[in-house]
């Protein structure tokens, strides 16, 4: 809806691109087509010239819009912060065994204890 103005299946079509697995259950979709139009999120509008059956329109409000955006910046900061991790991740994994050994040894508490006066 972002793209152009859809109906139902043609974003079910759309949302089952992206997710790549699965179906997209239709009950699902329209209830939530209904519940972000109750929102004000997405306008809708039956469309006489459009192929039987009679085929329900809908595209983003500006409203939506605005909330489609500040969700995609939330998940942009969400991106940046798993690759941070994972880099690091990689960056430990990567390092040799013996290096890593010897930098749990350096923390090991026995290591760190006082010596018995003895």
């Amino acid at each position: 809806m972002a793209e152009r103005p859809s109906y139902g299946y043609e974003i079910a079509e759309s949302l089952e691109g992206l997710l790549g697995e699965g179906r997209v259950n239709f009950g699902n979709l329209y209830r939530l087509l209904r519940s972000l139009e109750a929102e004000r999120l997405v306008g809708s509008s039956c469309n006489g010239e459009l192929p039987r059956p009679l085929k329900r329109t809908c595209e983003l409000t500006g409203e939506g819009a605005a909330m489609l955006g500040a969700w995609a910046a939330s998940l942009g900061v969400g991106v940046k912060t798993i690759e941070a991790l994972l880099q690091r991740y990689d960056a430990v994994v990567s390092a040799p065994r013996r290096s890593r050994e010897e930098n749990n040894h350096d923390n090991d508490p026995a290591r760190l204890r006082p010596a018995r006066a003895g």
